[in-house]
């Protein structure tokens, strides 16, 4: 089974809970919606990869949401958006814990020999593909940082 069907039988199912499946209705529906814009603005059949690519987007908004609402102490929306990040993990491949990303930040960092932080370009490029889907661009790019920048003294 799909992606696509999956989301559509998780839809089906959420309508029959009436109530109970509210809010996962809606998120579903969401999801579905910028999975068709996605596939207008292609111009063909969405790929699986196409679908996973704009699900971890959807997720990444919903962070980028939380940092504001945060910020402004709107904590009642905060937890309504970590309600409708867990509900798109479910369809995400599970993510790499941060000690996972460092040990494959470590191995790019010796397979391209960089040492200096001005070089990440070349470590994000042979890391990235490993981790797409898996990771958050900016979780990568935080530990990459770390992992090159030299402690202080």
């Amino acid at each position: 089974m799909t992606l696509q069907e999956r989301l559509f039988n998780d839809m089906k199912e959420a309508l029959k809970a009436r109530q109970a499946g509210k809010q996962r209705l809606s998120v579903i529906r969401l999801a579905r919606a910028s999975l068709k814009y996605r596939a207008i603005a292609k111009g063909a059949d969405l790929t699986e990869q196409d679908v996973l690519d704009v699900l971890a987007r959807e997720v990444r908004m919903r962070r980028d949401d939380i940092l504001e609402y945060t910020r402004v102490n709107r904590m009642d929306v905060v937890a309504e958006l970590e309600a409708e990040i867990a509900i798109l993990e479910e369809y995400l491949p599970r993510q790499l814990s941060r000690e996972e990303i460092q040990n494959l930040a470590s191995q790019a960092i010796a397979t391209t020999g960089t040492t200096d932080v001005r070089q990440i370009g070349s470590v994000m490029g042979a890391l990235m593909p490993q981790v797409k889907g898996r990771a958050d661009g900016r979780a990568v790019q935080e530990i990459v940082c770390s992992l090159l920048t030299p402690p202080k003294l």
